[in-house]
């Protein structure tokens, strides 16, 4: 039902909804709180403790005025009081609130008390004067939804409360009775009327609790349905060890981390079996996936079958070429490598070859998606990076080959509680050590006046015979974002550093043509260029072991696994190397993220501390992967329900039990939910 022929919408409330993402009925009953006031414990003044939220009922005092600050801040101060005491409410930069309390009125007070001295302050406080009848909304504990400036909590709650009146007609109940009673789950329609007006604290939990567990149980059925659906009747070619192997092994010019060793044994062994292998290798920056890939290529190549490796960038997939080049091109296989910078003729030539069988392992971008490249026999798909692609792009490589294995590399490091969640269909290897003779990078936080020491120290560094980067959150100066540009980065290092010797430094950044992004590259890693100045294009996969400085320029304005793998472009050789973010931030989480990459180079726990502060969806995209949208379950905060759903979801699944008519309706849901998923025939 649409929103707009809801009671108290119409025309007008319903576009202001519909920017809320508030289009039906429906959409209104899953529009969950952000918070909620706790207004069951009315206080008085005398019992109020330092630092605590409170709800009070109060009469005005005095009223004060506004007076500036010594910050410039304008701040307005009444004062209340009850039979115990007297409290000041204090708010900033709101003048007219002087105008909104007459002495001697009452007033219901909401917000944290601050002990100043001897003056108990209540600051920012919400405030009701028609109070008497918001306390007898569920017992005085009130929904807080996210707002835009057209809707207020008090008509939002008026929409909602009308929307709750239809939920039989729209809301279905999907899990079934036993299943309910076995864990203590309230019904669907209890738990979505105490979601939004809870009749205590005791059953806004539970219906908490019941809602993180369908969302959950949900995703991870579908997981798991999904999987058996495609792989119980899907055969792969059994790929053998080959005798080579050790050949290859001992030509390797270094040895292999016992991490290394175990996920290439792993993946080995998945290959062996004729069901298509679906691993995902999650290694730290510098970890050595690309060695993984290149074994498991061999491996495959040597069976006499195709494999082809998918990257999201023309850089990184002519690194990994070269370097899959350099480790096998002594056994005689034939390697290619087909981008979007690749010649008509020479692509032409490449497809030929490519469907008669007489190339082993090609090496490619989204140029490998397009519908001209056939394979004669693609038994082995590897996806570098595989968050930066689309279902339908990642499934349209594996399409192309008799359900080839799969195996799915990524530097961005998952933690294992969001790796369960995200990849609850794959088997997942972990590179938790670093190659032998890699050094920890040292990582200094620092202001911009620190600047023009900074890049003396690369100067110093160059002089040495070492090179270094500065990466700029900007091509080139903005007038509506505060922020070093790449142009002015490298104007003042050449001008002020280098003597205006222009030589020493160049820029790169994604505006510039394929040709000119590879010259400078290759300039770089031949060592002609000493610094490059450029944007986040040298972010994921660019190897240059003597680069031992990392400058990030506005530091605040990236994410925490960006400047991650920023960082993770220098110590890639035996050199001391640095990383230094530059920043003015004055921002609390800001310059919190920019000390937790002073304190640990570990990717994991950074990828834990990025989703703290980020959130699990923001920082994973949970569409890219093709899954539905968590509406109230945190991936991170509700590893217990993850567990528990998953593994219920296991045993419905093995057992057959999804089959059975109570769980029609669910099965229902998750057709609709993983359409997408089940449609493109791949799960990765």
């Amino acid at each position: 039902m649409d929103i707009r022929y809801l009671k108290g919408v119409g025309e007008k409330n319903a576009h202001y909804l519909n920017l809320l993402g508030i289009k039906t009925v429906e959409d209104a009953i899953y529009y969950f709180p952000r918070d909620y006031e706790d207004r069951q414990s009315i206080k008085k003044i005398k019992d109020l403790k330092d630092g605590e939220i409170a709800t009070l009922i109060v009469e005005v005092a005095l009223i004060n005025g506004t007076k500036k600050t010594q910050s410039g801040k304008r701040l307005t101060s009444v004062v209340f009081k009850d039979d115990t005491g007297y409290i000041t409410g204090i708010w900033f930069n709101q003048p007219y609130m002087k105008k909104t309390f007459k002495v001697g009125e009452k007033v219901l007070l909401y917000g944290k008390i601050n002990r100043r001295y001897a003056e108990l302050q209540i600051v920012d406080p919400k405030y009701e004067k028609n109070y008497q009848e918001s306390l007898e909304v569920g017992e005085n504990i009130l929904p807080l939804y996210p707002l835009n400036k057209y809707m207020t909590q008090k008509n939002l709650r008026k929409i909602i409360k009308n929307a709750l009146d239809k939920k039989e007609d729209v809301v279905q109940e999907i899990l079934p009775q036993k299943l309910l009673r076995d864990y203590k789950l309230l019904d669907i329609y209890t738990a979505i009327e105490n979601i939004h007006f809870p009749e205590s604290k005791y059953m806004l939990d539970k219906s908490i609790y019941r809602l993180k567990f369908e969302e959950l149980f949900i995703l991870q059925l579908g997981l798991q349905y999904f999987k058996k659906s495609i792989s119980s009747d899907l055969t792969a070619y059994p790929i053998q060890l080959s005798d080579k192997l050790k050949d290859l092994k001992e030509a390797l010019p270094f040895e292999l981390t016992n991490a290394q060793s175990r996920a290439v044994r792993e993946i080995l062994l998945d290959m062996k079996k004729n069901k298509p292998m679906n691993r995902l290798v999650q290694g730290d920056v510098g970890s050595g996936k690309t060695v993984i890939a290149a074994i498991a290529m061999f491996n495959c190549a040597m069976a006499g079958y195709q494999a082809a490796m998918l990257a999201p960038t023309e850089i990184l997939a002519e690194q990994h070429y070269h370097s899959v080049k350099s480790l096998l091109d002594r056994f005689g296989l034939n390697i290619e490598l087909i981008t979007g910078s690749t010649s008509k003729k020479q692509k032409e030539k490449i497809l030929e070859a490519l469907l008669n069988g007489e190339i082993d392992i090609i090496i490619g971008t989204h140029a490998l998606l397009q519908e001209n490249v056939e394979f004669k026999n693609l038994a082995l798909v590897v996806t570098d990076e595989q968050h930066r692609f689309g279902v339908r792009q990642r499934s349209s490589l594996i399409s192309k080959g008799h359900n080839p294995h799969v195996l799915v590399m990524t530097a961005t490091p998952i933690p294992r509680t969001l790796a369960l969640f995200l990849y609850g269909d794959m088997d997942i290897s972990i590179i938790n050590e670093l190659p032998k003779g890699r050094q920890k990078i040292d990582t200094y936080f620092v202001r911009s006046t620190m600047r023009e020491r900074v890049y003396n120290f690369i100067k110093k560094e160059v002089e040495e015979g070492k090179q270094a980067y500065i990466v700029c959150p900007l091509v080139e100066e903005s007038e509506k974002i505060e922020a070093i540009s790449a142009e002015e980065a490298y104007e003042y290092l050449v001008n002020n550093i280098f003597n205006g010797n222009t030589n020493m430094a160049a820029i790169l950044h994604g505006k510039m043509s394929n040709e000119e992004k590879e010259f400078i590259m290759q300039n770089y890693k031949d060592g002609k260029i000493k610094v490059l100045v450029s944007t986040t294009v040298v972010e994921v996969g660019v190897n240059v072991p003597n680069a031992t400085v990392m400058v990030v320029e506005n530091a605040e304005r990236f994410g925490l696994a960006q400047l991650h793998q920023l960082r993770g472009r220098v110590g890639r050789g035996n050199l001391k190397s640095y990383c230094i973010l530059i920043s003015d931030a004055t921002n609390k989480e800001s310059i919190e993220r920019l000390n937790i990459m002073t304190k640990t180079n570990d990717g994991f726990v950074i990828s834990e501390k990025d989703l703290e502060l980020r959130g699990t969806g923001e920082l994973f995209g949970l569409r890219q992967h093709g899954l539905p949208d968590l509406k109230i379950a945190d991936i991170l905060k509700d590893i217990e329900i993850l567990k528990t759903t998953k593994d219920l979801a296991k045993k419905i699944i093995e057992e057959n039990i999804i089959d059975n008519e109570e769980f029609i309706p669910l099965k229902n849901k998750i057709n609709f939910l993983f359409k997408e998923k089940i449609d493109t025939a791949t799960f990765n």
